[in-house]
């Protein structure tokens, strides 16, 4: 079976050597060495003040709001993963959802003022694919209205904006280090802040919010993550390099190979340098990508309805909010395989069996 993603592992030597010295030390957990080494690389690598590592990606988000005071109403996107949204509702506060930019699917800047209220105090946006949000627009609505910004950057690491980190920019960004990123720890997540007046906080609500034995200083929680964690990610943080140009072959013979007269991608932003972190491909109709879909399955080959469906249609939102360009792209949307280790012959099958069903 060709999925559409597969770990990437680092050698197996290199992981236990780190193993063996969490097994020396017996310390296992609790702001270990190699969760302080990890965090000092990541740092270093990305370019920023600030950076808690934490259990994963969405209690980092959790942690955000929770920093920022955020108790009321969140504009936010409906394209995007469902933590974004739960983080959101988890935390008490009220989803407010805005539509997406037709060609790039993030979050439309355009329509960010007409929903706000006097109960909003902050924009979560999430960077589509790891292609960035047009900041600056976001920026400066978010000074005109006195608003947080909070970026869900789960796809965007090793993503560069105008020469920047993308992690680098809103009050808080977050991100992801799941196994399936291109940069994981196998579970795993990131909070970034480049306000030092917030750098104390973070440290102490991802750890349970009490410093010493006895200083209790507000209900934080246990957003920790171990020394076994961090291993894996100093292991595979000197590979990111190799890893991005990996998956830029990958796209690259995907471009070549697909016949575009009916299919569309989103547009990227000239000024990035991208990580190429998914393959995403939007269909003439759901009835043709289901098609499709349905292909690739019989030939063993396994994509992903990322995203679907809109979040603003999931059952259990407190409000129904119209996004008619999200619920569209949402509906014709599959990511195609895309992993180190894909094979050039395996991307000409998958492109074959796109472009027949396509033209149908």
């Amino acid at each position: 079976m060709i999925n559409v993603t597969k770990t990437f592992l680092p050698d197996k030597e290199e992981y236990i050597k780190y193993i063996s010295e969490i097994w020396d030390r017996v310390q296992l957990t609790n702001n270990g060495p190699l969760l302080q080494k990890l965090e000092a690389e990541l740092k270093k690598y990305l370019g920023v003040d600030d950076l808690y590592f934490c259990s994963n990606g969405t209690v980092v988000l959790q942690i955000a709001l929770k920093a920022l005071g955020v108790k009321k109403e969140v504009i936010t996107t409906p394209f995007s993963y469902c933590a974004t949204t739960n983080s959101i509702l988890w935390e008490n506060c009220t989803p407010v959802f805005v539509d997406i930019d037709a060609n790039t699917f993030n979050i439309d800047p355009t329509l960010i003022e007409a929903a706000i209220t006097p109960d909003t105090e902050a924009i979560m946006a999430t960077h589509v694919y790891g292609n960035p949000c047009e900041v600056e627009a976001i920026e400066e609505i978010a000074k005109k209205h006195s608003l947080k910004v909070i970026y869900d950057s789960a796809h965007a690491f090793g993503v560069t904006y105008k020469g920047k980190s993308l992690l680098s920019f809103g009050d808080i960004s977050t991100c992801s280090f799941h196994a399936t990123k291109v940069f994981h720890t196998i579970e795993g997540g990131a909070i970034i802040s480049n306000h030092p007046e917030l750098h104390e906080k973070l440290h102490l609500l991802r750890a349970f919010g009490h410093r010493g034995d006895e200083d209790y200083l507000f209900a934080g929680i246990n957003g920790k993550n171990s020394e076994f964690h961090a291993a894996m990610g100093l292991c595979n943080l000197p590979h990111v390099g190799e890893i991005i140009a990996a998956r830029k072959a990958i796209f690259d013979i995907y471009d070549e190979t697909l016949i575009w007269d009916t299919l569309k991608k989103p547009v990227q932003s000239p000024d990035i340098s991208y990580n190429y972190s998914y393959y995403p491909v939007v269909f003439s109709s759901e009835s043709v990508m289901r098609r499709v879909q349905k292909a690739l399955l019989e030939n063993e080959i396994a994509p992903r309805r990322y995203f679907y469906p809109s979040l603003n249609t999931l059952p259990f939102m407190p409000n129904y909010f119209s996004c008619p360009v999200s619920e569209d792209i949402s509906s014709r949307v599959l990511c195609l395989p895309l992993y180190v280790g894909l094979l050039p012959e395996e991307i000409q099958k998958i492109s074959v069996i796109i472009n027949q069903n396509c033209c149908m």
